[in-house]
């Protein structure tokens, strides 16, 4: 790691990490259709089941190696160390599964669309305070 950097990459994916979740939030509040749109479509195909556990494992982990220098870094490892841990077992089932398993729990989930907003706007606000005021 260059101690020059200001931010290490690690941080730099929890920050984008932070950033999708606060995207997410403003969809769900202001752009419902949007959002429900978005959640619907994450694993109808080999491709896109892929490319989420690829973009999960490279977040999970990047939690881990940042946590330590977070705010509240127990919370935020568990985050990654969850990641990490589900997108295992995602990997070892067959994409059709997980495609089954969205398309019966995401439509019962959107009926909660609009806390499901406010939580992912807190959410994305912890990654950002946590990463932002790091611990020296």
């Amino acid at each position: 790691m260059n101690p020059n950097l200001p931010y290490p990459a690690q941080a730099i994916v929890v920050i984008l990490v932070g950033l999708y979740f606060v995207i997410l939030g403003m969809a769900a509040i202001f752009s419902p259709a949007r959002a429900q749109g978005f959640l619907l479509g994450f694993a109808d195909s080999a491709a896109k089941h892929y490319a989420e556990l690829s973009i999960r494992f490279v977040a999970g982990g990047a939690f881990v190696l940042h946590a330590p220098q977070m705010r509240y870094s127990a919370i935020f490892s568990a985050f990654g160390w969850l990641l990490l841990v589900t997108t295992v077992g995602l990997s070892l089932i067959p994409w059709r599964w997980h495609d089954q398993f969205a398309r019966k729990s995401v439509p019962a989930a959107l009926q909660y669309l609009k806390p499901i907003g406010v939580a992912s706007l807190a959410i994305g606000a912890a990654i950002f305070y946590s990463t932002l005021s790091r611990v020296s």
